[in-house]
Order: C-alpha cells, then structure tokens, then sequence
C-alpha cells in the first residue's frame, strides 16, 4: 500500500510497520462520527430513505402472518451478502441444501451460505441478551466461518497477523488497502462499540452507513469481515429500534453495484468522502425498502393464491403444509411428515394435494432426488 494514496482529508492516519526483515504501511481508522456535510442531495435522499423504510416497517407491522411470510427475505439477504464474496450459490441451491444437505453440489460453497443464514438468526436471537460489542462480532463470525474455509478462517478469534486487500497473490507492499496491524484492533473495535452503543444526535441511517465503512476498514478477522459487516446493519436495524421486526436487508443492493459499493468505501479511506459513501447506502436503503415491500406483497397474493386453489379440499393437512413452504419451499415426503407431525402415508396424501393444485411439483430425481418444490414462491424470491 502506498501512503501518497492518502489524501490529507482521510479519515485516519497511515502507519508505518517496520519488522525484523519487512517494513509497510496501515490504515488506522479515526474514531467516529466524522464531521459531515448536510449538502441538499444528502438531505433528500435521506428524507425518502427513511419514508420507504418506515413504510415497510409500517407495512411489515400491519400484515398478519408477516413474520412467516418475511422468511423467504433473509434467504435472500444470505444469498446475496455471499455472492458479493465470490460464492455461485443460489436460493435455490440453499433451498435444496437445507432440504437435504447431501443432495447439493458444490456443498462447500453453499454452505457458507447457509452459515450466514444461521448468523443472522444467532445474532437477531443473542441481541435479546448480549449488547452489540466485540464479543458479539466473534460469536457472528464463529457461527459463518464454522466449516468452512478449510478451517483457515480461525471462526470467532481477531486476527494475530497483518491482512490486506488487493489483487490475487500481491504482496503488503502491493496492497490496494491494508487495515490496522493486530495491536490496534482492539482499542480499533473498543472505538466502535462505544460509538454504537452511545446515544448519538446523528440520523440513524447515517450512523448505519458509518458504522459499516469503519467495521470494513477495521478488517478485524481473518476472513468473512464483509459478511459480518453487512450482518451488523441488519442486527442494528433492530438493535436500535428502527424497524420493528427484521426485513430490510441491503446486500441485494451491494451485490448488484459490487464494484460501486467496493469504490465508494474505498474513497472513504483514501480521500475522506463521506457523503460519497452515505448517498450509496441511502440509496441501497431506498431502494430494498421499496423491493422488499413489493416482494412480500407478492408473496401474501401467492399465499392467498394457493389457499385458493385448496378450498374444495377437505383436509387440513395440505393448507398446514402451505404455510411450512415459507420456511422452505423445497420438500420431502419425510420431511413433510416431520413437519406435520403426522404418519407418512398423510404427509404423502398432503404432498399429493398440493401437486395436483399446482402448488408443488417433482423435481428432476436425477438431479436432486425425490423432492418437491415450490417453483412460484422461488420465482419470486431469486
């Protein structure tokens, strides 16, 4: 990394590290808040940012069921947040993966997937018990990294050695960016935590753009800092009331403009553009405020569509089955009769139903083995 990269504006200072036999620089980020510009543009979209967010919010609050229904959105935000990072796994591939852990290629890379699911549940379940802190950042990335990577990741532990970002088989020297050196990162992460946890006049979106660049500037694992960084919006959106129930999650932003999102935190670091980086993420807030509204609108009309389709039938269990689709619309006749709690031979009968209402159909045997699918509700979601 090249310290003339730096402007005099950077929020930061570049250190220099000299070794036994090495000598290179690291960024080590300012405490926050910054001093930031309200310019116009930053005034509006902040504005509009928080009327979609809190229609959402409203809207999730208003429409019985949602908690159910708003499952399908955190595989999403998994999926997304991975794939930002370089997995090829879909929902789909999670899907069938959760269905049936066996029966899915490239397991490895979904499962990472899957390990970012578990972390977001962890974490919005630990945050009844355990504030936003260090502590908590470790137990997110234990649960991500856990068996994956080779066990190279070193799950839930800071880092004891320097890491850098930057091309492929570069060195320190060479670096796009290197983060502070191991000895800083906990007076790094202390910063943070008590800037998280003050009470604060800032708008909370702004310190939620603010709070991820530093957590990415930290990069205080190992691997998996991005994954834990965009975990932390989604836990702090709940953490300090600004939704009530989770819903909003941004990574599908992120991963569409990858090299924007990469550009904007990086002229933070580099030139101190804060609103650059705060106009991007409102954006991102707008716009997944606006989607994801309009997604689970039209998952509530698919499940009002299916119960439609089942009223001339008798029994309960299928119309029970229809709403455990929502956790995981790929499906088993054992599976089913898991979920139903009932023999077999019904779960088969439920199953059956459902086929022959279009609700499910057989996937490829071939391919997946004999499993059933929701293919409307994954048509949504992807």
């Amino acid at each position: 990394m090249i310290p003339d990269q730096f402007s005099s504006s950077s929020p930061g200072k570049v250190k220099k590290i000299v070794g036994p036999s090495f000598t290179y620089w690291a960024f080590v980020p300012n405490p926050l808040p910054p001093k930031l510009v309200y310019d116009n543009d930053l005034l509006f979209l902040l504005g509009e940012a928080n009327r979609a967010m809190g229609e959402f919010s409203g809207f999730l609050s208003g429409s019985p069921g949602s908690r159910l229904l708003i499952r399908p959105l955190f595989r999403r935000e998994a999926v997304a947040s991975s794939q930002i990072e370089g997995t090829t796994s879909d929902i789909e591939d999670l899907y069938f993966f959760e269905a049936d852990q066996n029966s899915v290629p490239l397991a490895e890379d979904v499962r990472e997937v899957s390990n970012y699911l578990k972390a977001l549940e962890y974490g919005l379940e630990r945050l009844k018990s355990l504030p936003i802190s260090t502590r908590l950042f470790k137990e997110l990335h234990s649960v991500l990294m856990s068996g994956v990577c080779g066990g190279y990741s070193y799950p839930g532990e800071l880092r004891r050695t320097q890491n850098w970002i930057g091309k492929p088989g570069c060195t320190l020297n060479e670096a796009d960016y290197v983060p502070p050196p191991p000895e800083e990162l906990n007076d790094c992460l202390g910063e943070l935590e008590n800037f998280i946890n003050s009470e604060s006049r800032l708008p909370p979106l702004v310190r939620l753009a603010l709070v991820h660049y530093q957590f990415e500037a930290i990069h205080p694992f190992v691997d998996g800092n991005g994954r834990v960084g965009r975990l932390l919006i989604s836990l702090l959106k709940t953490y300090w009331g600004l939704m009530d129930q989770p819903g909003l999650y941004l990574s599908g932003y992120f991963e569409a403009n990858r090299q924007e999102y990469y550009s904007r935190l990086r002229n933070v670091s580099f030139e101190g553009d804060w609103n650059g980086w705060i106009l991007f993420f409102l954006k991102a807030v707008l716009q997944q405020s606006e989607l994801g509204k309009n997604k689970l609108k039209e998952i509530m009309d698919l499940r009002s569509n299916w119960i439609g389709r089942l009223k001339p039938v008798s029994s309960a269990l299928p119309l029970a089955l229809i709403d455990s689709l929502f956790e995981n619309p790929v499906i088993t006749i054992p599976l089913a009769a898991e979920r139903l709690n009932v023999t077999y031979v019904s779960a088969r009968r439920a199953v059956t139903a459902l086929c022959e209402k279009g609700v499910l159909s057989q996937t490829d045997q071939s391919k997946y083995g004999k499993k059933y699918i929701a293919s409307e509700l994954i048509e949504i979601v992807k």
